[in-house]
C-alpha cells in the first residue's frame, strides 16, 4: 500500500530565512512562497533529486502551524507524506488495522493539488503521517 516518500514537512518560524538556508547554504532549488489559504499555511517547496521538503509557515491566526510553532518555537518536522495509489483503499485498509484518520475521514485536496488524508501521530510512533494519492 505505502509508496515512495513524497515529502517531509517542516514548520518554520521564519519562511524567508528557512528558504535561504536551503537555497544559499545547501544549494537546493527552492520555490517562491505559495499561500495555501485553505490549509492556513504558506509553503515553500525545496526540490531534491529523490523527494521534496515542504517548508510550512502560518497563514492567518487559525493556522494549525501556528499552534505547532507555539509548542516548538524553533520549528521542526511537522509531518511525513507517503504516496498511495488509491487513497480510499489505503484509508480503508489503515482503518481496518486500527489506524485513526484525522478529520471526517474524507480526503481533502492538499498543497500539491492531490487528495490527502492525515493519520493520528499516536498510531505511528509520534509522527503525523500524510498519505497522498498519486
Amino acid at each position: 500500500m505505502i509508496g515512495r516518500l513524497n515529502h517531509i514537512a517542516i514548520a518554520v518560524p521564519d519562511l524567508g530565512k528557512a528558504a535561504a538556508l536551503y537555497r544559499d547554504t545547501m544549494g537546493a532549488r527552492v520555490s517562491d512562497p505559495v499561500p495555501q489559504p485553505a490549509h492556513g499555511v504558506t509553503v515553500v517547496f525545496v526540490e531534491l533529486p529523490n523527494t521534496k521538503i515542504e517548508l510550512l509557515h502560518p497563514l492567518g491566526e487559525k493556522s494549525p502551524i501556528a499552534n505547532f510553532l507555539a509548542r516548538n518555537a524553533d520549528g521542526g518536522i511537522h509531518h511525513v507524506c507517503y504516496e498511495v495509489e488509491d487513497i480510499y483503499q489505503a484509508r480503508d485498509q489503515l482503518k481496518a488495522k486500527g489506524a485513526r484518520v484525522l478529520g471526517d475521514g474524507e480526503p481533502k485536496i492538499g498543497a500539491h493539488d492531490k487528495p490527502v488524508l492525515f493519520l493520528h501521530p499516536k498510531d505511528f510512533n509520534g509522527t503525523l503521517i500524510e498519505i497522498e494519492q498519486v
